[in-house]
């Protein structure tokens, strides 16, 4: 019969430099991410999303002038209302989403 030893290991200790860097936000604050604004959602059949074509019109599930979501990655951090800044589409935030 084979008796079975346990292997036992220290705690790993981070060196002092590594233990300042862990709490450093600056290591990360160039880190791109995705931004990106979401209108609205709906969910359609295959016939429906092959039948699309220039002019067709797709139902959303939001209202106009309700407010849309701020992702980044994926993920809402806030919401606002569409606005336009000279030509182009901006965000005014109303809204941080906590947690």
């Amino acid at each position: 019969m084979s008796e079975e030893a346990l292997a036992t290991y220290d705690a790993l200790e981070p060196e002092a430099d590594e233990a300042d860097e862990s709490g450093d936000l600056d290591l990360v604050l160039d880190v791109p991410v995705e931004v990106s604004v979401e209108v609205g959602r709906t969910t359609m059949t295959i016939r429906e999303t092959l039948a699309i074509a220039p002019g067709s019109i797709i139902s959303l599930d939001r209202m106009a002038g309700e407010p849309v979501d701020l992702l980044v990655n994926g993920r809402r951090i806030a919401r606002g209302e569409v606005v336009a800044v000279d030509e182009e589409f901006g965000l005014r935030v109303t809204e941080v989403v906590s947690g």
